[in-house]
């Protein structure tokens, strides 16, 4: 099984012992970049962080470990989150 593989249906930074979602929680999906196929949990996020996007760390990005892949909503229903690019 390849990294992509690895990593799709897990939630972004939950234990690898435990990579599921969980009930009762809201996740987006990552689509494209280093996090495509993610989960994102985002609950208890205010609507204004949801609306803006996040940058989230990742070690396999462009930058490598200390970076963060940014995602941003795609659409009004903000289901899915569009990979915008990476930053330090």
């Amino acid at each position: 099984m390849d990294e992509l593989e690895f990593m799709r249906g897990r939630v972004y930074g939950a234990d690898h012992d435990d990579p599921g979602p969980r009930d009762g929680r809201s996740y987006v999906e990552l689509a494209g970049g280093p996090l495509d196929g993610l989960l994102l949990d985002v609950t208890g996020r205010s609507e204004r962080d949801l609306r803006d996007g996040v940058g989230l760390r990742t070690e396999i990005g462009r930058y490598g470990p200390g970076g963060r892949a940014v995602y941003v909503p795609r659409g009004t229903d903000g289901r899915v989150y569009d990979w915008l690019g990476d930053i330090p």
